[in-house]
């Protein structure tokens, strides 16, 4: 492991999104807004000096691609307001990923967007941003059906310059042949983590031999999902974690990136000791005994 003086989410290595170059240790900001839970009703929200101190620290960090949604809001905190007040104007090689489909009205009652409120969505994190175009937004979507009509959508948005690259989250393979169809597809988001989703495995795989990024989700969360990890882990995860004196989290964090060149990692915090915690596991290289031991635990 690194030090604290020379830890950078750099030593994860580098991988691309169309022509935007990143850290594959980024950072997601689902958690920023609250502590606890998110999008519980009762979320407290989280102090705000705090926020935008992780911020700041994530890109001193080194950290250069961001996670985040206009729908990532608690009473008083909204994460694309948060990022806007903590790192504008924005280092050139900050690249913003954000996500639309669902949405929430401002009591935090959620809805999906239809193709033609798709534009209103990307306007949306546009404002809260400050910006005047997106570097990547992902169509996240709930369901089998087709994703062509809400995809061509957004696909006018990008030949209109409102959008630099496009992604696509919680789909199948078939969702990404749909898409590559109509325009590129430079990231996959869906949820993956050790012994979450194994099926994912082939999909996985088969994103990097198409040059595309795949990111997990949850990938330390596992199935708590926004309710965050609980502590309890497998004997497997934690021996490992011991032999190299880490956390279980970062653990699932090194597995995730050691599954491919193309794989990135966002996990998300509001804690400054949790984010180098997790920068820092972009230094951590598992050996192929503890990568064997971790597989069977994720193939259960």
């Amino acid at each position: 492991m690194t030090s604290s003086q020379t830890m950078s989410a750099a030593a994860a290595g580098t991988w691309h999104l169309g022509d935007l170059t990143i850290n594959r240790m980024g950072f997601g900001t689902m958690r920023l807004p609250q502590s606890g839970a998110a999008f519980a009703d009762d979320a407290v929200p989280r102090d705000r000096d705090q926020a935008i101190g992780v911020l700041r620290r994530a890109i001193e960090l080194g950290v250069n691609h961001l996670d985040t949604a206009a729908f990532y809001f608690s009473p008083l905190r909204s994460a694309n307001e948060l990022i806007n007040a903590a790192l504008r104007p924005y280092p050139e090689d900050l690249v913003i990923t954000t996500k639309v489909g669902p949405g929430r009205d401002p009591s935090g009652v959620w809805s999906h967007a239809t193709p033609g409120q798709l534009r209103g969505q990307v306007e949306e994190n546009l404002r809260q941003l400050g910006r005047d175009h997106l570097d990547v937004v992902n169509l996240r979507i709930v369901g089998t059906d087709s994703i062509a009509e809400r995809f061509g959508a957004l696909a006018e948005l990008r030949e209109a310059g409102l959008i630099r690259h496009l992604g696509i989250s919680n789909v199948t393979p078939e969702h990404l042949a749909e898409a590559r169809a109509i325009a590129p597809v430079v990231c996959v988001q869906n949820m993956y983590g050790i012994g979450v989703r194994p099926d994912q495995d082939d999909f996985m795989r088969a994103c990097g031999e198409q040059g595309i990024a795949f990111v997990p989700f949850y990938s330390i969360a596992g199935t708590r999902r926004e309710g965050g990890a609980d502590g309890t882990e497998g004997d497997e995860v934690l021996s490992v974690a011991l032999a190299h004196g880490v956390s279980p989290a970062q653990v699932r964090l090194a597995w995730t990136l050691q599954r491919g060149p193309h794989v990135l990692a966002i996990p998300g915090t509001g804690d400054p000791a949790h984010l180098e915690e997790n920068v820092a596991a972009g230094a951590l290289r598992l050996s192929a005994e503890e990568l064997a031991v971790l597989e069977a635990l994720h193939h259960g």
